[in-house]
């Protein structure tokens, strides 16, 4: 059983909605596996509890 991860800022649900299918569908297709056994979760971080070149991302522009 696959399990995927995704670790991202906030996103609208739709577009979670939206990344689930695709990478379900991805595995599915790669794997010939049935969409049943593929798990994707998503794990949210803010802005402000992140960051990256020495920036929190709440301060990029």
């Amino acid at each position: 059983m696959p399990i995927v991860t995704v670790q991202q800022g906030p996103r609208t649900v739709e577009l979670e909605r939206d990344l689930v299918r695709r990478i379900t569908d991805a595995f599915v297709d790669a794997y010939q596996i049935s969409a049943e056994t593929v798990q994707v979760w998503i794990h949210e971080t803010p802005a402000d509890s992140w960051g990256a070149a020495g920036q929190l991302t709440a301060d990029k522009k």
